[in-house]
């Protein structure tokens, strides 16, 4: 099994030494991450400080005032919220009582485990290596990278399914391509997490942060509606931008950064990935009957979506945004992983039976043992963090200080967005944060005359830009599982120092667009979206 050291063995991938100041901040930035103990070990110990910081927040009678409206669910009937101590007989009884609990109702666990059960079985099967050479071999290596931010950023239709199909799989391509694995992780990384908000297709959180939207903007107007698609022009082109800003930053920045890519580094199996023999006649023959399997699986989900009477949609008003459809998500990759896997093998002769199938799956399973233990650690850590209400209470009075600065032009968007940023460090989930600073921030910006759809909007450049950079984000242990594969003994602070040029320049850009189309260009971010509020 994998294991993880508090610093990398080579703190610096590269040898070459980069004399610019900012390569020299990101090393000082790798350097002092990699200070940082074990992730186990680092997630255990912040469990234990929310622990002993929520005895002594309740012991100051700690509090906010609760921004969300009367009747809102969740909203404590003192109109308060209150720092909860976890360091008494109730608190230590909670934690006891809901340990495996937290841990199994840990959301990506299930996503990750359910999803690499097909996944595995296509990888056994010889499916994912005879798709990866296909490509590899037959495409322009140029636009291999272009390739693989963009498709990140679309991945975020399928929900979380970026996470744990597409970035491993970048690392395995960039690997044949005999560039640095770590780079093709970043390039998909940045795409799927920094660029989670971009999109060409309405994805699974629209919904969700519109309904929190509209309640919010209801603490003003009673009769304000806010549907899903308020910010799908702004983030049809937020796409392209990320895209190109992503493909250069990975060409200019981190690739030469990590320099050559050293196979001592990786851990037993992972050079194998760098097989690129051409196809032979019979795989041809497996990746075509694949290809027919999956579209027949198409044929049958179109089934369920496309007529009114689909059974994937929304049995009580036929929606699709709210839809077994999109829930169900993770399930669909199950099944568009394991059909075409055992279709591909059956043909090719790796898979012969049943036991071919299931060595596939527990296979997969077998390489998750260090994402479990850490998993677990972070479970409580998440669920301790969110019982004491100390990210409410950041959160909140961050929001009130953006509030009492008094400004109340465009430029109050750039505080705004860097609250976001600095806010979704402690609060990984989109949809927690923005149901917490929402009822602050909408009616604010509101009575100053702008649009809940025009502040959704820029919410989401803060909440996707700093995803990559925080340990909180419920992904980022899977990253540096994936990561370790190809470095043993990688660390936090390499991972982050990796990340962070695409933080920034994604957010300066982003920021950039944001005033370019709404302000300069006065152009809607969404069907039917104002920009100013009268």
């Amino acid at each position: 099994m994998a294991e993880f050291t508090s610093r990398s063995s080579d703190p610096t991938p590269s040898e070459e030494e980069h004399s610019g100041w900012f390569a020299r901040f990101l090393n000082v930035v790798e350097w002092l991450g990699n200070l940082l103990p074990h992730p186990v070990t680092l997630f255990a110990l912040f469990a234990l400080g929310v622990i002993l910081i929520s005895g002594l927040a309740e012991w100051v009678n700690l509090s906010v005032i609760d921004p969300r409206p009367e009747g809102a669910s969740g909203r404590s009937e003192s109109g308060t919220i209150e720092a909860v101590s976890l360091l008494n007989a109730d608190g230590l009884r909670r934690i006891i009582e809901n340990l495996v609990s937290n841990f199994v109702h840990f959301v990506p666990l299930g996503t990750v485990l359910v999803a690499l059960l097909g996944v595995g079985v296509a990888e056994h099967s010889g499916l994912l290596s005879a798709t990866i050479r296909a490509i590899v071999l037959k495409a322009p290596a140029g636009l291999i990278t272009t390739a693989i931010v963009f498709a990140g950023v679309v991945s975020n239709t399928a929900s979380e399914a970026g996470y744990v199909v597409l970035i491993p799989l970048a690392a395995v391509i960039f690997l044949a391509l005999g560039r640095h694995p770590l780079v093709g992780m970043a390039a998909a990384f940045a795409g799927v997490s920094a660029g989670y908000s971009a999109n060409l297709l309405i994805g699974t959180v629209d919904p969700l942060l519109a309904g929190i939207t509209e309640e919010a903007a209801h603490l003003i107007d009673q009769d304000y509606m806010v549907h899903p698609a308020v910010n799908w022009y702004f983030m049809i082109v937020s796409t392209f931008l990320i895209t190109l800003v992503g493909t250069l930053v990975t060409t200019k920045i981190v690739e030469p950064r990590l320099g050559e890519y050293d196979p001592s580094n990786a851990r037993e199996g992972a050079a194998d990935d760098r097989s690129m023999e051409p196809l032979t006649r019979r795989e041809w023959w497996g990746l075509a009957a694949a290809g027919a399997s999956v579209l027949f699986v198409s044929g049958l989900l179109a089934l369920g979506v496309v007529p009114e009477w689909g059974i994937l949609r929304n049995p009580e008003d036929g929606d699709i945004l709210n839809s077994p459809f999109l829930r169900g998500m993770v399930a669909l990759i199950f099944v568009f992983f394991l059909v075409p896997g055992v279709v591909y093998g059956a043909v090719v002769g790796t898979i012969r039976s049943d036991e071919d199938v299931i060595d596939g799956m527990a296979n997969a399973m077998s390489s998750l043992g260090l994402y479990i233990v850490l998993v677990f650690f972070a479970a409580q850590f998440v669920s301790f963090f969110g019982w004491t209400n100390l990210g409410a209470i950041l959160a909140v009075n961050g929001a009130d200080f953006l509030e009492s600065s008094g400004l109340t032009g465009p430029v109050v968007f750039i505080f705004f967005i860097l609250i976001c940023c600095f806010v979704n460090l402690m609060l990984g989930s989109a949809s927690a944060q923005w149901a917490m600073t929402a009822p602050i921030f909408v009616p604010m910006l509101m009575l100053v005359g702008y649009s809940p759809e025009v502040i959704q909007a820029a919410y989401r450049i803060g909440d996707s830009t700093t995803n990559i950079i925080t340990p909180m984000m419920s992904y980022f242990g899977l990253i540096l599982a994936f990561a370790d594969r190809y470095h043993k003994g990688i660390g936090i602070g390499t991972v982050i120092s990796m990340m962070l040029p695409y933080t920034i320049f994604f957010l300066l850009s982003w920021v950039g667009l944001f005033y370019l189309w709404v302000f300069g260009l006065g152009l809607p971010v969404g069907p039917g979206a104002p920009t100013y509020y009268p």
